[in-house]
């Protein structure tokens, strides 16, 4: 579970909450209860979903939800620190000593790189098929981020459609004063629920994927790196060199530490 993510949605739920209780009591919760509003704009967002993307990409919402709500950063210097490893048996044994610790190694895309510089490839070969593989992440990323953007931009828009809706319908019916606070809760319920979930969830959960999309390809362009460093039959100092400036300063410390550890 993403703490920081988690914590936006829950503390700022809470402070409406809070807010809407402390003015009204339980009383206040009331106008909000407002079922023609919620289906106008939860039900015309994502209908608007529906019509700019391919309803593959729109069921695949849930798989990038859930990468942002459990998603982990990988540990950069732990991973400096296994290149080191590596490049050190490297040197002692050869490639093919490496076949165990390819088994080993949790995160598939090093996993393959590794697996590449045993098998043989040459430098320019690991290049153009790590970077492809990139590139490709990159485009999924970038599909995952435009849906909640353009939900960010709906859910505001539709509230706006069930205000006016909402006054139309209350000018409509002037006549019968009844029926004229329903109207007008109608319109602002409508105007709420576009505006909390366009500026509350859709956008920041965009904004979080895009940050997700540049930690993961940074880490990326590390093991590229540090791959190229094993082919290439780096010392084990080289490579530690070159992929520590990588890292910020105190990560750089982890590393350190890891290796008299080790």
């Amino acid at each position: 579970m993403d703490i920081a993510t988690f914590t936006g949605i829950v503390v700022f739920a809470g402070f409406v909450f809070g807010a809407i209780y402390m003015q009204e009591g339980i009383a206040g919760f009331k106008p909000f209860m407002n079922l023609e509003a919620f289906m106008l704009v939860l039900g015309g967002t994502f209908c608007a979903l529906l019509v700019n993307f391919p309803l593959s990409s729109v069921i695949g919402v849930g798989k990038v939800l859930k990468k942002v709500m459990t998603s982990k950063g990988e540990d950069t210097s732990k991973l400096v620190s296994t290149f080191v490893s590596l490049s050190q048996k490297a040197k002692k044994e050869g490639f093919l000593a490496l076949e165990g610790d390819v088994k080993a190694i949790d995160n598939d895309f090093l996993k393959r790189g590794v697996q590449l510089v045993i098998d043989g490839a040459d430098h320019e070969f690991i290049r153009n098929m790590l970077e492809t593989e990139i590139d490709f992440i990159r485009a999924r990323h970038k599909a995952g981020r435009e849906i909640f953007n353009a939900l960010g931009t709906y859910a505001p828009a539709f509230g706006i459609i069930g205000t006016v809706l909402g006054m139309i319908l209350m000018l409509s019916s002037i006549d019968d004063v009844a029926q004229v606070p329903r109207r007008m809760a109608m319109a602002l319920a409508s105007a709420f629920f576009g505006l909390a979930s366009g500026y509350w969830l859709f956008l920041p959960i965009g904004g979080k994927l895009k940050n997700r999309s540049e930690e993961e390809l940074f880490v990326k362009e590390i093991i590229i790196r540090g791959v190229l460093l094993l082919q290439s039959g780096a010392t084990p100092s080289v490579v530690e060199a070159n992929l520590k400036a990588y890292l910020e300063p105190e990560k750089r410390k982890a590393v350190k530490k890891e290796g008299a550890a080790a």
